[in-house]
This record gives structure tokens, C-alpha cells and sequence, in this order.
């Protein structure tokens, strides 16, 4: 079993998509994931969510993280909008304890929220309600956060590859591979 630093390192350094900025945040990034993935394999589930412009990167990571070609256990990995489509009409704080209410029962209080946006969007406070949520931050930095930046030029394309790296972590973590003790 390799130790998870070391691990993404090589990954980051052997992949052809993957470019020296992300190992450059290494230690930025290494703990958030750990925590992430050792709440899924606790039996969390995960909610994703996403400020209103990238939803289309919410859709992807829904459809992509559970593909039959992976050749692993499914992952209680869930695009929010499949479970409340409206969540765009989160106007307070009542809306969005009223979601949490409603998650608490489904997954009895077992899961955290996997956030992709700008701090000031209505559904980023649904995600800060949890403590522990995987969160990628847009212009602000905020602590337990990962920071990008939304003038980047490249932001797409990192999100990309902070997502295959993520995906390449939990098929590692499943498979006993990575330590997630760091």
C-alpha cells in the first residue's frame, strides 16, 4: 500500500492529461480528497452540487463516476438536481434546512456535500452546512477548500482533471493501493 502523497505525485507526473500545476497544490489538495474519499468508504454518500454555471459539470460528474466500464463497486455519488431538481429556488436559510432535513432522513444524516462554484452562490450554503464537504471554491479562499480561480482561461480543463484525478484516487482507495492516512 503506497502512501497517498507519493501516490498522486506519480499519478499527476505519469498522466499525459495532467500538468505541473496540480502537483504544485499538492498538499492543498491531497488532504480534501482523503477526507472525501474515507467518508465514502465510512458509507457516506455524497451529494454533489454546483453554482448555477457549472451545472453542466455537475450532469458530467453524475454521469460519469458510476460507468459500468470503471470496474468497481458502485459509489453513493448523487447529482443533487436527481434528487431535488429544484434547487435552484433556494432563497434562505429555511430552504436550505428543509433540504438538509430531507437528506438526513434519506441518508440518516450520513453524507456531505461535494461543492463546484462561487462562495456567494444560494446553493454554496447548503454545502458550508456540512463541515466536512469536498469543496472547490471559486475566487475566494476559504478554509477545508480547494481554490480555482473563474477568469483562469484553463478553468475547464481543471476542473477536468481535478475530477480524473479524484476518480483515479477512489479506484485506488477501493482497491487498497493508497493509504488514506496522511
Amino acid at each position: 500500500m503506497q502512501d497517498l502523497l507519493k501516490w498522486t505525485i506519480e499519478t499527476i507526473r505519469n498522466d499525459e492529461s495532467m500538468m505541473s500545476w496540480l502537483e504544485e497544490r499538492k498538499f492543498e489538495w491531497v488532504p480534501l480528497a482523503a477526507n472525501t474519499i474515507r467518508h465514502l468508504l465510512e458509507g457516506y454518500s455524497v451529494i454533489v452540487m454546483t453554482d448555477s454555471e457549472r451545472s453542466w459539470f455537475g450532469s458530467y460528474i453524475g454521469a460519469s463516476i458510476n460507468k459500468p466500464q470503471k470496474n468497481r463497486p458502485f459509489l453513493p455519488i448523487y447529482n443533487i438536481k436527481s434528487i431535488y431538481p429544484h434547487v435552484e429556488y433556494i432563497k434562505n436559510e429555511e430552504d436550505g434546512a428543509l433540504i438538509n432535513d430531507m437528506l438526513s432522513i434519506s441518508f440518516k444524516d450520513q453524507y456531505i456535500f461535494w461543492y463546484i462554484g462561487k462562495s456567494e452562490d444560494r446553493r454554496a450554503k447548503l454545502a458550508f452546512s456540512k463541515d466536512d464537504s469536498f469543496n472547490w471554491i471559486l475566487d475566494e479562499g476559504m478554509q477545508n477548500s480547494f481554490v480555482l480561480s473563474s477568469s483562469d482561461d484553463l478553468l475547464d480543463m481543471r476542473l477536468f482533471q481535478l475530477y480524473r484525478i479524484f476518480d483515479k484516487t477512489l479506484s485506488a482507495a477501493l482497491f487498497g493501493h493508497v493509504s488514506l492516512d496522511i
